[in-house]
């Protein structure tokens, strides 16, 4: 006997995979994004105290 999930119950269970997916997708994404911020930022305000510095400097 064979059993395939062609019909309305295929279209479903895909539907449902394909909704957990991209929810999971997103969870992933905000997460990252959350996370990874400081690693990027800090470094950048770092950056821009050494140049506020020499720039302070320059003008005394």
């Amino acid at each position: 006997m064979e059993s395939s999930y062609g019909g309305p119950l295929g279209t479903l269970i895909a539907g449902v995979g394909m909704c957990a997916f991209y929810l999971a997708l997103i969870w992933i994404n905000s997460l990252l994004g959350l996370f990874l911020t400081p690693f990027f930022l800090m470094p950048l305000t770092w950056i821009q105290d050494a140049w506020n510095a020499r720039r302070k400097a320059a003008r005394a």
